[in-house]
């Protein structure tokens, strides 16, 4: 690997920064109206982990064909890139449930709106 970050490592570090800001945006909020976690929600069933996973799976199985992959033990590492095959095809899985559980909640509140709360007045 060079010193130049790889693009999929630099989305995949995005990706990570995006979901860090959530947690902090959301940490403390004093509410969060449905519209808003409705759109939020949208965007985190489509984000593809899924597929990115399974894509990932396969591109670390073609790397022993293409690279020379070797382990620091000297183990074989056409076994450890099988089991990460095996955790990344669950992970995949889980990720797919997870996408449908989003949506089913999204679904959930897809028919609720607001009104946006009076300012205080002090007279």
């Amino acid at each position: 690997m060079s010193d130049e970050t790889p693009e999929v490592v630099q989305h995949a570090d995005d990706a990570y920064e995006a979901i860090r800001a959530i947690n902090h945006l959301t940490i403390n909020a004093a509410s969060l109206p449905a519209p808003l976690v409705y759109s939020v929600l949208g965007n985190l069933k489509a984000l593809g982990l899924s597929q990115a996973l399974g894509q990932l799976a396969s591109g670390l199985g073609r790397s022993l064909d293409t690279h020379n992959v070797h382990e620091d033990d000297g183990r074989d590492p056409v076994q450890s890139i099988a089991a990460a095959t095996d955790h990344l095809t669950r992970a995949a899985e889980l990720a797919a449930q997870l996408s449908d559980e989003l949506a089913k909640a999204q679904n959930a509140i897809s028919r609720q709106g607001y009104n946006e709360p009076s300012p205080n007045r002090s007279e």
